[in-house]
């Protein structure tokens, strides 16, 4: 490995660019009341909550664009040509002058940053395997983390002298950024993983990834876990502003909770090398199950709002052994797919993205003056994956052979 492919050089990379989708995210979260306003949103619609959704929607589906062609192209040229389009939606977005221009755009911006999504596992695989690819995704989610804590705050910056334009705006320079690093960086695909971009192939290495019991049902446990996770990701600012009344302090409790899941999954690497990606996965949705049980019985007894303090410390305990969970199963579905990393990382992020910001949006919708149905939410969701996640413990984690 030359120096640019230092294990340091890659978190750094792969950090990078995952900041940058979640860029888009992040950064929008303190300029929903802006939105509200400007569009005609009645206050404490969850209609807002769109505004993410149809981002994770676009991410979700384009992730069979840049995974299916980056085995034919390669990893670079796929990861550059997304940047462009990333730039082009959120160019749309700070342009757009109605809320159905505003969406279109966001899934143009989520088409694009899918590419960073899909191929930041795709080049990991490339250059890792097994608990050493758990590892190195670990330490890079701990990394990409620092952007959540602090870009509500960048966001919250921006309005102070702008608006919400502008904060969409900004997105357009930091994909210039990561085009220039992906250049330096190089290509990842080796030629013998080169792949023909045509129908046959396709199929190949679908029914390869569909076929394998634990890269599909490890795929299927990460939908589950982070359809949780996205109804926290949706509705936490309409809960912190609307609910609970503490919408200025939204970028510092968005920031805190950043902080905990960044710490909680920088500390879960310790233990991949000690016990292994299955049972760190295994143990952290355990976490999650008993800490929904327990949200859902207080909310229960105080009629859909327990306290602030209460339900800031079960979302962010709950998010962060979601967020320790998914590295973990990314190997697990990445592991066997050496041959076709492309198209399974592909594939694994339209059934998980896709997948979830629709199952996401089911109890984001309900969320008005209660945090029950989050709470249900977070409760059916994460017990489903405990449950998946046993079946998917009986697939093998042999290289799969594609026809």
């Amino acid at each position: 490995m030359n120096s640019l492919r230092s294990d340091r050089s890659v978190v750094a990379y792969l950090a990078f660019m995952s900041v940058i989708l979640a860029f888009g995210i992040d950064t929008a979260l303190p300029a929903f009341d802006e939105l509200r306003e400007e569009f005609g949103l009645r206050d404490g619609s969850g209609e807002v909550s769109l505004v993410v959704t149809t981002y994770f929607l676009g991410m979700g589906f384009g992730q069979l664009i840049w995974g299916l062609s980056s085995d034919r192209i390669g990893r670079q040229r796929a990861m550059l040509l997304g940047l462009v389009l990333y730039s082009v939606g959120a160019a749309g977005a700070a342009f757009a002058d109605s809320m159905t221009m505003l969406l279109v755009a966001r899934v143009l911006w989520g088409l694009g940053a899918a590419a960073p999504s899909v191929l930041r596992n795709s080049m990991a695989r490339d250059l890792y395997s097994g608990d050493k690819l758990a590892q190195i995704t670990s330490v890079t989610m701990a990394i990409f983390l620092i952007g959540p804590a602090i870009a509500p705050s960048f966001g919250e910056l921006i309005l102070l002298s702008g608006s919400w334009r502008w904060v969409f705006a900004a997105a357009i320079p930091l994909a210039v950024l990561g085009a220039g690093w992906t250049l330096r960086f190089g290509e990842t695909l080796a030629p013998e993983n080169v792949r023909l971009l045509d129908l046959a192939s396709i199929s190949a290495g679908a029914r390869a990834f569909v076929s394998n019991r634990a890269a599909f049902g490890n795929s299927l446990v990460i939908t589950a876990t982070s359809a949780a996770f996205f109804i926290y990701l949706g509705s936490g600012q309409p809960i912190v502003d609307e609910i609970y009344g503490y919408g200025d302090w939204f970028a510092a409790i968005f920031a805190a909770t950043a902080a905990i899941i960044g710490i909680t999954v920088w500390r879960s690497g310790r233990f991949i090398r000690r016990y292994g990606a299955a049972n760190v996965a295994r143990f952290a949705i355990g976490v999650m199950v008993c800490v929904a049980a327990l949200f859902l019985a207080v909310s229960f007894m105080s009629d859909g709002t327990p306290s602030f303090w209460f339900w800031f410390s079960c979302a962010a305990v709950f998010a962060s052994f979601s967020t320790v969970a998914t590295p973990a199963l990314v190997s697990l579905v990445m592991t066997p797919m050496a041959k076709v990393a492309g198209t399974a990382s592909a594939l694994n992020g339209l059934v998980t993205i896709a997948g979830a910001s629709m199952l996401a949006a089911i109890f984001d919708r309900m969320i008005d003056d209660t945090i029950t149905p989050m709470a249900v939410g977070f409760l059916l969701y994460s017990s489903i994956a405990f449950a998946v996640l046993a079946w998917a413990r009986g697939g093998s984690d042999e290289v799969a052979e594609v026809g």
